[in-house]
This record gives structure tokens, C-alpha cells and sequence, in this order.
């Protein structure tokens, strides 16, 4: 795609649209002077270059890349109406759009019957789903494990119900010996399971852990907003397959939430959330005055904790799942290159003398650490922290980013290693853009590199 050949298609369509409605004058408190906003323009641009190259195959740090230029297409080109997907008389043709989609990714996860919407965040769909869960079970706490993401603690001191982090195994995955006997106290409602841990990638056993939630009659909620789009791989045949039995389970479970501006390629903010019991929805019912006066329908924002929402992002998912819809032969690509780079990374870090895999990748996480001598955590700590600061600032630059494992989670993955610290910073590359499938060895060879720079 050639984007600005199609940016300039969108400002000539909506041009057209909008001359649809007669001409007026536009008032001249918003005129700009075209030297002023040149010269602010050249200051904005320039301090843009204050940004780490997420679009580059070298940047494997965080969970950041740029969106697909038809995300971005759909998105401005939306942008330019600016409707407000909160109620239908404020947009009407892309709550359409965010219909459409959301019923594609539940139809992904199995749901026969769906209640959801986009969200500006995987932090907000979440608390949707806690929400929901905490007025079913009221008085109940909600369990996840000690590898969940942080948001779960966090927002269930926002809800007002006890939070109980469970201990994972030596693969990152919650306990369920653990789970059980926190289950058999009667105090949980809920139980988080995570697809796709934000630190390790680590899947948690849903097909597993639904069955042992369900005899204690608790509630089951999946956070998938980083691995969620991996279900597009679930049982496929080559080395990019994954393990079928627990994606397949989240189509038992109540809730679940994917965050379509990760591996859905779109911009921030689009997350979603989706319920497979569309009665949830009475817990949101309220009394708005001053909108949905235009249609019975269902309104968005009745659905929904969040008001104002861009229906610029319902477009953007809207087009993109036109091009590369979520099926295995359409995102499934995408993803499918990310695992097989990660895989493949895993292979030549098995066959290195300066690094060692501190966890086997499941999806497209790679962590790992140097050998050094002494074998210490503090030794350990120390390199890790040397080769992400060096690897940035020295030439051939390469992004990496660093998780802190304590010393209970090291020592049980690597008995070897002397504990003479509480934790070690290991390093972690995320392989979410596929372009990285085709510089595996050189960045390997990069961080090989950089390791022996002693």
C-alpha cells in the first residue's frame, strides 16, 4: 500500500461528503497561519525523532510497532467525521463497524453468543470484566496468578474486592494445586486466567482450569490482550502451531479480552472485551437524558463502562479485517511468522557458548540471559543491564528490553545459578513484527556480540 496515495484519497472523500451539505464559512478563531504552522510543524517533527525505530526489525523491546497502513487509513479517514461511538446518533456508521468487528473476534474465540465492544485499552476491558464479575459474585474475591499482569491487583483495589495472586510454575503458569486450594476457602467468585503472559508469553492451562473453577461454581475470565490473536494458531500443522486445548477452552469461558492494538495491528487505543452471556449487559443500564434519542437499537455506551469512545478505531479494525481478516490464513500469517522467529531464536540461543534461554518460547517472547562466571544472580543482573543500555547507544544499534525475575522464579527454572541476590534483570525480545523472521541471525549475532564486549 502506498500511504500517501490512499491518505490523499480519504481527504478528497470526505470532501466530497461533507460538500454534500452545502457550503459555509468557517469561522476565522480557527484559522491558521500557513508560516506559523509550518514552523510548528518543523518542531513537532523534530521532536518526534525523540522515538525508538518501533517499526524497525531491530526494535524487539517492548509490545510496540506501528499499526498496518490500512488501520491507519481507516483511522484517519474516520478521524476526519470524528464520530463518537458512545451512541449511535454519534456514529452511526462505524458503531456498525465496531458490531461487525466484535462479532468476528468473538466468532474467533467460539462464542456462540456474545455481548462486547472495543475499549480504549486492555487496562479498561479488563476492569469491564472484573466489573461484571464482582456484581455476579458480590463479597467474593477474584484469583489470578502472581504472573498476571499488574492491572488485575490494581483494579481490584478500584472495585473494592480482595485480589488473591496465586503462585505459578516453573513455566510461568499459574499453580492450579495452588488455585484449588485457594478455590476450596469459598472466598474467589472469579478466576483470571492469562493467555499469553505481557512478561514471558507463558499460557496458563485453560482447558484445565475451567473444569476445577467450575466445581468450586466460579467464574472464569480470560486475559488475552497480548496473546489472544494466537488462537489463529491453535492446532495448526507446521512448527508455528500451537497446542489446540486451551485456546479452544476459552469458548467455556465467561469473559475474555484481546487487545486489538497489539498483534490486531491497529493503533492505541483498541482493546475489547467480550461476555458470552449477552444478559451481563443489565449491569450497565443507566438513564441518559441527552442521547440515544435517534434509534431503539442498542446503544454502544449502554454496554459499556467507558463514554466517549473514537469510532475512528471501529473503522480502522473495520478495514483491516477486510484485508487480513482474524482467521488462520488471514492475521494467522502475521502471527505465524513472529512464533517462528522466536522459535528459531530459541535454537541458535541453545547453541550459544555467551547465552542461555532463561524460558522456552510459547508464542513470541524470547528471554534469555548471558553465561557469565561467577554463575550469580548480581553477575547475571549486572551484563543483562551492560547489553541493553550498549546495545542502543553503540553502533548497529539493536532494542532490547529487560525482565526482572526474582530469585525463587530463577532458581527454579536454573538450579545452577548461586542466589546471592534477590532477583536478575534476564533480557527479552518481543517478536511481534514478522519482518522479524528474516533477521534472527543478525540480531542474535548483535547481541552475541555484545555480550563478549566485556
Amino acid at each position: 500500500m502506498e500511504l500517501e496515495h490512499w491518505l490523499g484519497r480519504a481527504t478528497h472523500a470526505i470532501q466530497r461528503w461533507a460538500d454534500a451539505f452545502g457550503p459555509y464559512e468557517p469561522h476565522p478563531s480557527l484559522h491558521v497561519d500557513e508560516d506559523r504552522f509550518a514552523a510548528a510543524f518543523e518542531e513537532f517533527t523534530g521532536r518526534l525523532r525523540d522515538n525508538y525505530p518501533f517499526f524497525h526489525p531491530t526494535y524487539v523491546g517492548q509490545m510496540l510497532k506501528p499499526p498496518h497502513p490500512a488501520a491507519v487509513v481507516g483511522y484517519l479517514t474516520a478521524m476526519l467525521i470524528n464520530p463518537n461511538n458512545h451512541a449511535l446518533d454519534g456514529g452511526p456508521a462505524t458503531a456498525r463497524m465496531e458490531r461487525e468487528v466484535v462479532a468476528r473476534l468473538a466468532a474467533m474465540y467460539g462464542y456462540d453468543t456474545h455481548l462486547g465492544h472495543l475499549t480504549t485499552s486492555g487496562t479498561i476491558a479488563n476492569l469491564e470484566a472484573l466489573f461484571v464479575a464482582r456484581e455476579l459474585h458480590p463479597g467474593r474475591g477474584i484469583a489470578y496468578s502472581q504472573d498476571a499482569h499488574y492491572t488485575h491487583g490494581r483494579m481490584c483495589r478500584v472495585l473494592g474486592v480482595e485480589g488473591h495472586p496465586v503462585p505459578t510454575d516453573d513455566r510461568g503458569r499459574i499453580d492450579l494445586g495452588a488455585l484449588e486450594d485457594l478455590l476450596r476457602t469459598g472466598r474467589v467468585g472469579t478466576v483470571v486466567l492469562t493467555a499469553g503472559t505481557t512478561g514471558l508469553g507463558a499460557v496458563d492451562p485453560i482447558h484445565e482450569a475451567v473444569p476445577l473453577a467450575r466445581r468450586h461454581g466460579v467464574r472464569v475470565h480470560v486475559d488475552a490482550a497480548y496473546g489472544g490473536f494466537f488462537t489463529l494458531l491453535a492446532g495448526a500443522d507446521g512448527p508455528a502451531g500451537l497446542p489446540a486445548e486451551p485456546w479452544r477452552a476459552i469458548a467455556l469461558c465467561d469473559s475474555v479480552v484481546v487487545d486489538p492494538h497489539k498483534h490486531g495491528l491497529q493503533p492505541y487505543g483498541c482493546g475489547a472485551v467480550l461476555f458470552r452471556d449477552p444478559e451481563v449487559g443489565r449491569f450497565y443500564l443507566h438513564d441518559s437524558p441527552y442521547t440515544y434519542f435517534t434509534s431503539d437499537e442498542l446503544h454502544l455506551g449502554e454496554i459499556s463502562l467507558e463514554c466517549s469512545r473514537a469510532g475512528a478505531s471501529a473503522a480502522a479494525l473495520w478495514l483491516t479485517f477486510q484485508l487480513l481478516p482474524p482467521t488462520p490464513d488471514g492475521l494467522g500469517t502475521v502471527l505465524a511468522a513472529g512464533r517462528r522467529a522466536a522459535l528459531r531464536w530459541a535454537e541458535l540461543i541453545d547453541g550459544s557458548e555467551v547465552l542461555e534461554l532463561y524460558q522456552r518460547p510459547e508464542l513470541d517472547i524470547v528471554s534469555y540471559f548471558p553465561t557469565v562466571e561467577p554463575a550469580a544472580l548480581s553477575t547475571i543482573d549486572a551484563v543483562s543491564a551492560r547489553v541493553l543500555t550498549d546495545g542502543m547507544t553503540g553502533p548497529d544499534p539493536v532494542f532490547l528490553s529487560t525482565l526482572r525475575a526474582d530469585r525463587e522464579a530463577f532458581t527454579a527454572r536454573h538450579p545452577k545459578v548461586t542466589a546471592d541476590a534477590d532477583g536478575a534483570r534476564v533480557l527479552r525480545s518481543v517478536l511481534m513484527k514478522p519482518e522479524a523472521e528474516h533477521h534472527v541471525e543478525h540480531l542474535h549475532a548483535r547481541v552475541e556480540q555484545l555480550v563478549r564486549q566485556r
